[in-house]
């Protein structure tokens, strides 16, 4: 969810909103920390933090605030059994700040940033239960959202991230299951370059989180791939299914190098990629086939649910794997007044 673009349309039509944010999440909760919603004065809400009664009334709460008028920032400790009665068990706090026309300016800048499609965090100082204008950090924080004792002023520090990090997925393959895949993918963390040397099997629109490359070596194109992107393929052609894993196993720097396909397709590839030169420990890296294996329907819509679950999977555990041991509190700029 764009969190800015939402508050800055609510700024400008009503002149108040709620940035509503789960800072902490312990034991069962609906929502992870960093899950945001903004409410808008007449209980109109984007996002969510979960659903259910905690959902419904911290929106109670956030309209009763709203009609105060005047910014504020609270945290709020919630039980989900003995507050709620909900059998989660776990443990939540709520963060709840009203932001108004004087944010409006702030509000935009941040939209920018956010239109962006990358991860960025800010911080500011809460004073006297108001969150000041927030900056821009160059860093990344650990978490995505802190509250911290500022000993040099001695405010309290709200530092948080806004956006999610996509994972760069290479899609070689515009047929019936690459089309399915980039439908499924959409609504997932992964920003996807689409590349077929056919552009007319290209749908003439494609969701948010696509780009597409036309391209008569789909090959090639992975000299451009970042380092740790995830390559998939699933084109018309094995032999450029093949070309395509025997570069992208070469190059040594991607999470994931997967081609879709039987196990008698994977013995017949990696028969062929040693012939090329590929060592064990190369071929070893190729996923052939892909997907959940378990999933035993035909379907491109099948095939391409059982892929995004695998992909899923798969970036959670790269990502916990290489989590940033810190962020850094550098390179400050402050967004409007």
């Amino acid at each position: 969810m764009k969190v800015w673009g939402h508050i800055a349309d609510c700024l400008k039509r009503s002149g108040a909103c709620a940035l509503v944010t789960v800072a902490r999440a312990d034991g069962s909760t609906p929502r992870d920390d960093g899950a945001r919603m903004v409410v808008t004065p007449d209980g109109g809400f984007y996002g969510t933090i979960g659903g259910g009664t905690l959902e419904f009334e911290t929106i109670r709460r956030a309209v009763t605030a709203l009609r105060d008028g005047a910014a504020s920032f609270v945290l709020q400790n919630v039980s989900l059994g003995p507050d709620l009665g909900q059998c989660c068990g776990g443990r939540t706090q709520i963060a709840i700040e009203i932001l108004t026309a004087s944010s409006l300016e702030m509000a935009e800048a941040l939209s920018h940033k956010e239109a962006e499609r990358h991860p960025f965090s800010t911080e500011a100082h809460v004073v006297n239960g108001v969150v000041q204008p927030r900056r821009l950090l160059s860093a990344s924080p650990t978490s995505r959202i802190s509250l911290q004792h500022d000993q040099g002023t001695g405010n309290q520090l709200l530092i948080e991230q806004f956006g999610s990090r996509r994972r760069e997925l290479y899609l070689f393959g515009a047929g019936h299951v690459g089309k399915a895949v980039v439908l499924a993918l959409a609504p997932l963390p992964f920003s996807v370059t689409w590349i077929d040397s056919r552009a007319d099997q290209f749908p003439v629109a494609v969701p948010g989180n696509v780009r597409k490359v036309a391209n008569s070596d789909p090959a090639a194109i992975l000299d451009q791939a970042p380092d740790r992107a995830f390559v998939l393929a699933m084109t018309h052609s094995h032999a450029l299914d093949e070309e395509i894993m025997a570069r992208a196993l070469l190059h040594q720097r991607f999470d994931y190098c997967g081609v879709i396909g039987s196990q008698t397709k994977r013995a017949r590839f990696l028969k062929r990629l040693k012939a090329r030169g590929l060592t064990d420990t190369l071929t070893t890296n190729m996923v052939c086939p892909v997907g959940v294996t378990t999933v035993r329907s035909k379907e491109p819509a099948s095939i391409a649910a059982g892929i995004a679950v695998d992909l899923l999977v798969r970036d959670e555990a790269e990502n916990h794997q290489q989590a940033a041991a810190g962020g850094g509190l550098a390179q400050k700029l402050t967004l409007g007044q």
